[in-house]
């Protein structure tokens, strides 16, 4: 029960959506750096190239590919899954990563902010993952599953708009979306699991994140009293997809330093203060 026999990816091959930046990109390094070749895959094909090729240039066991693809349409999950196919023909690891949002004030929200985003980060996660379903099952065995890990937010647990209604209810979709995928495609021999993250850095964040006095400010407010790390989302990818958590399903894994579980001050504090 090494680390290395409980967490490499060795010989393993991923697709991370939305893979070029972000939380995406952490988790394509995290499976590249445990020996996995990972396909990396978003709507900006030369920023897929990119960063493939500056993975490649780190010293890791494992390799990555950069193409285009987009979850945004039918067409394009069609295109997507097919120049997947067209890559590999095993298919051990699929990250449904890529991710939309919009933001806008109670009374201002748009009605087109539902539609675009339900479509990307409900609808496109889950037909991605049901037309690499043959290619996922065939490269499943009882002893080593295929493993699909979604992302969805703190936002989909906690009751947090923050202005950006339609994401927030996208992802708590996705997280119950998780737990129905699980359920069914067990006896297939795939395991279904999300993050959940918190604040991290990326481009969706950087209203937010994008200095280090900034994120002082947010990470202030997060209980473990820091935003996410790039090893924060690298250790959950290798957990979740190595030999250590071959045997966890319909998992949701909080990676938000603790916002999941804040709520207001105990009941009964000010009456037990004052009793004292």
């Amino acid at each position: 029960m090494t680390p290395n026999a409980l967490f490499s990816l060795e010989g393993k091959t991923a697709l991370v959506t939305g893979g070029a930046t972000g939380i995406g990109r952490m988790a394509a390094t995290g499976l590249m750096m445990a020996g996995a070749h990972v396909l990396i895959a978003s709507r900006k094909e030369d920023a897929c190239f990119a960063v493939a090729e500056q993975l490649n240039a780190m010293d890791a066991p494992g390799s990555a590919e950069g193409f285009a693809g987009d979850v945004g349409t039918e067409d394009g999950i069609e295109a997507l899954a097919k120049g997947t196919t067209e890559r590999t023909d095993t298919l051990h690891i699929l990250m449904n990563n890529a991710g939309i949002t919009w933001g806008a004030p109670m009374g201002a929200f748009p009605h087109a902010a539902w539609e675009k985003v339900m479509n990307v980060n409900v609808a496109g996660l889950f037909h991605l993952t049901q037309s690499l379903l043959p290619t996922l099952i065939a490269t499943a065995t009882p002893d080593d599953p295929a493993r699909v890990v979604n992302v969805g937010s703190v936002m989909g647990e906690a009751a947090l708009g923050d202005g950006a209604y339609s994401y927030s209810a996208s992802k708590a979709a996705v997280l119950h979306l998780t737990k129905i995928m699980a359920k069914e495609l067990a006896g297939h021999h795939v395991t279904v699991n999300a993050l959940a993250p918190g604040p991290f850095v990326s481009k969706m964040t950087a209203f937010a994140t994008a200095d280090e006095g900034m994120r002082d400010k947010v990470g202030a407010d997060v209980p473990l009293g820091r935003v996410g790390r790039d090893e924060d989302i690298a250790g959950c990818m290798q957990f979740l997809c190595g030999k250590g958590g071959s045997f966890l399903t319909g998992a949701i894994l909080p990676v938000s330093g603790g916002i999941q579980v804040m709520s207001g001050p105990n009941l009964f504090r000010s009456a037990l203060e004052q009793s004292s």
